[in-house]
């Protein structure tokens, strides 16, 4: 087998990651109805709600082209409402529905089974939390 070099290694790594983690989440998040990307935004709506597109986008890093069909697929659900906002009328408001408000118990539930399905400590999913964020946001130079 060919040796691959560290940069490399580290894509694959966090590709397998990924796609590892989007699984795990499968079983829980499709009873709910829910894609894995549908999930993180509700979790941000229910942390923040109302939210612009823009600034949900800007939380998620998904640009516009990829929030928008997203949120228009929970609004068809009936787990979110967009509105514009009366303050200025470019913007459009994102907000959960009682019936998305309904499912919080369970959605914040699936962060402990998913926590139970790596099989990591605290103390390692939190070194790699850590790992990640200083990856994905670099102190500025």
């Amino acid at each position: 087998m060919k040796q691959r070099n560290v940069g490399t290694q580290i894509s694959f790594a966090l590709y397998s990651a990924t796609n590892r983690m989007v699984r795990l989440h499968k079983p829980f998040l499709e009873p709910l109805g829910l894609t894995f990307p549908q999930y993180l935004a509700t979790l941000e709506l229910l942390d923040s709600a109302p939210l612009s597109v823009g600034e949900l986008g800007a939380r998620l890093d998904m640009d516009t082209g990829t929030i928008t069909p997203l949120l228009k697929r929970l609004e068809v659900s009936g787990m979110v409402t967009r509105t514009r906002d009366p303050a200025d009328e470019r913007r459009v408001l994102v907000d959960l529905t009682p019936d998305g408000r309904a499912l919080e118990a369970e959605i914040r539930g699936i962060t402990d089974k998913i926590k139970s399905a790596c099989q990591m400590t605290q103390k390692e999913l939190n070194d790699l939390r850590r790992t990640l964020e200083t990856f994905a946001y670099p102190a500025p130079k």
